[in-house]
């Protein structure tokens, strides 16, 4: 009788040791992991915005081979979902605008577009994770003027 009552005993939860154990062994392997997940994830979030930037230049370089010019800034990047109504109206716009919608950098902030632009005759960039001009890393500026360097 009191054997059994001693494996009842023993068999009704883990002791505090074997949870401390199993605390440790998890707080270790997540020291490790973490680091690495949170890297990748800016890593990623810088190449996505990289090919945005692309995307949306390809996207202004057919506007601009039929139109014969780039979307005013005030025109924005709007210019390529939905045809312009103000001055210069395009003479050549597709059924279905350019892209079917415009993306939103890694960080859910909108591109941003300057025609004539600082660094080329068109700029478009995000300001990276900060939402600030300049910065370094992961908030660095990310325009189709410094595309070859990020990369």
């Amino acid at each position: 009788m009191i054997n059994k009552e001693n494996k009842m005993r023993r068999q009704h939860g883990f002791t505090l040791l074997e949870v401390m154990v199993v605390v440790v062994i998890i707080g270790l392997l997540a020291s490790f992991v973490a680091p690495n997940l949170l890297g990748n994830k800016d890593k990623a979030a810088v190449k996505k915005a990289i090919a945005d930037v692309s995307a949306l230049e390809n996207a202004l370089d057919m506007y601009k081979l039929d139109n014969n010019q780039y979307p005013t800034t005030d025109q924005g990047l709007d210019a390529l979902v939905n045809k312009p109504q103000s001055e210069p109206v395009p003479r050549s716009y597709p059924d279905q605008g350019y892209i079917k919608r415009l993306p939103q950098d890694p960080w859910n902030n909108d591109y941003r577009y300057v025609s004539p632009g600082e660094h080329g005759v068109i700029d478009i960039f995000s300001l990276g994770a900060d939402g600030q001009e300049g910065g370094d890393g992961v908030n660095q500026d990310i325009g189709n003027w410094n595309l070859n360097e990020l990369q």
